[in-house]
């Protein structure tokens, strides 16, 4: 059985890692530790408001939550352009959550629009690697009362950002990709592109199992519109994507060769400043692209690219020696660096029509090894309404979307808790529930990451 005592940086491990280690039948990454039932410490004052009957509102940190009284003990985890995301116990499940408030997500056009495609995606999505809503609800019960709306999401352990300066092993690094391109090959079976994947919209959790967050950017496959090149953190955008070209879902292959790539050395691979100094960083390593490539470019750009300098780039044992990746594994013998090697140079090619797809990637010897036909295969997402992307509505407009989709929510699902609150706990047991964006994001420090991943250890496969 292959063991490994800990997963961190450089160092002494944790107490924690240094407890027995266990392993399921299906060679997963497992923690023996015991779970939590305790709550997220309190730091917050809270006062009961009379008029809502199920809220009451507390003040953490500088921004007030009027939450149902199921969710106590909350302290802030993260905040960003979108929301504030408190951890929480949820008292009905016994469950730690996370809670994110989306103020006023109709401030704008494009805070309104990100936040229903958003909340439309995570409703429909059902996929062991994909975020899933655990609840969510407004305190307002008016449309002209309407202000907020809170999504409630499974509590993660760590970000890739924290893990990925750990020192991974081969095991890890290759099921942590298998179950990145699990999720992706989900949302592509509903014509869904993420566009946005990146380590701090991946979370994992100290069994080392994964999923992905954020939809407010995600798209569907072969609507009419004019792509946008502003669709992802500037590192991990595809050259399609950069050169205004128009993509398709392997858009996303490019991402997770970059965060793959990032897994291996250490650091992003294409740090760009802005998005020329971007195409210049991937030429520079990856070389100019063929003459058939520039001719698909549109002629302003093609004209630009064309009178760039050539480059040759390297080779990829250049860019990624032997010395950047773990030892081989002894007992698998394609989790090697040759391997993981071979599989990188097959995501990161700057022709599209050249990149390897979802179904390959997934077959690849080094991700193939933890195949698993109800994982690669689940059933597709509902269907989606494609026009979405293609609506054009005021503030207003959108603000009344964004309520209905509420309302609807909580008409169909018991907010309140009991039997149907205890049934999404049995879901989240069973790997069924997910988390949300900026929530699992900012879930802990890298210090708790690190205590939480390092108790993980791989097995093998039976």
């Amino acid at each position: 059985m292959y063991n490994c005592a800990w997963l961190g940086g450089s160092g002494n491990p944790s107490p924690e890692a240094l407890m027995p280690l266990g392993h399921t039948g299906r060679g997963r990454m497992m923690n023996t530790l015991p779970a939590t039932s305790s709550s997220p410490s309190p730091s917050s004052s809270c006062s009961i408001n009379p008029h809502l009957g199920h809220f009451y509102t507390v003040e953490v940190g500088d921004t007030k939550f009027t939450i149902l009284k199921r969710y106590q003990n909350l302290r802030t985890i993260g905040s960003g352009a979108q929301g504030v995301v408190c951890a929480a116990y949820d008292t009905v499940t016994n469950c730690n959550v996370a809670i994110k408030k989306l103020s006023r997500p109709f401030q704008n056009v494009t805070h309104a629009k990100r936040a229903y495609r958003e909340f439309k995606l995570m409703k429909l999505v059902n996929h062991k690697n994909i975020i899933g809503l655990l609840n969510a609800f407004t305190p307002q019960k008016s449309l002209e009362e309407f202000q907020d709306v809170y999504l409630v999401m499974e509590l993660m352990d760590a970000n890739l950002c924290q893990v990925i300066q750990m020192d991974l092993d081969h095991d890890r690094i290759s099921y942590l990709l298998y179950q990145m391109l699990c999720g992706i090959k989900h949302l592509h079976s509903a014509g869904i592109i993420h566009r946005d994947l990146k380590p701090s919209n991946i979370v994992v959790k100290s069994d080392c199992s994964l999923k992905i967050l954020d939809f407010g950017l995600a798209r569907t496959a072969g609507t009419t519109f004019m792509m946008t090149p502003y669709v992802v953190t500037r590192y991990y955008r595809a050259p399609e994507v950069i050169l205004g070209m128009g993509y398709s879902e392997n858009v996303d292959i490019w991402s997770v060769g970059c965060i793959m790539g990032e897994m291996i050395r250490g650091a992003v691979l294409f740090p760009g400043t802005d998005h020329i100094d971007q195409w210049n960083k991937i030429i520079e390593q990856l070389g100019t692209p063929s003459r058939d490539f520039m001719q698909r470019l549109q002629p302003t750009v093609r004209n630009y690219v064309e009178n760039r300098p050539r480059y040759r780039g390297y080779s990829f044992e250049r860019l990624f020696p032997n010395e950047l990746f773990p030892p081989d594994s002894n007992g698998h013998p394609n989790l090697t660096a040759s391997c993981a090697r071979d599989l990188l140079s097959k995501m990161l090619v700057i022709d599209p029509e050249h990149r390897i797809s979802v179904d390959n990637a997934l077959m690849h010897p080094y991700i193939n090894f933890w195949y698993e036909e109800s994982e690669v295969h689940a059933p597709a997402p509902h269907p989606y309404d494609h026009s979405v992307d293609e609506r054009e509505h005021s503030v207003e407009e959108w603000k009344e979307l964004i309520y209905k989709e509420v309302m609807e929510y909580e008409s169909t699902h018991n907010t309140l808790g009991g039997a149907a609150a205890n049934a999404g706990a049995n879901s989240q047991e069973n790997g069924s529930a997910g988390s949300i964006g900026a929530a699992a994001r900012a879930g802990s420090s890298g210090a708790a990451a690190s205590s939480a991943m390092s108790s993980a250890a791989a097995a093998s496969r039976r």
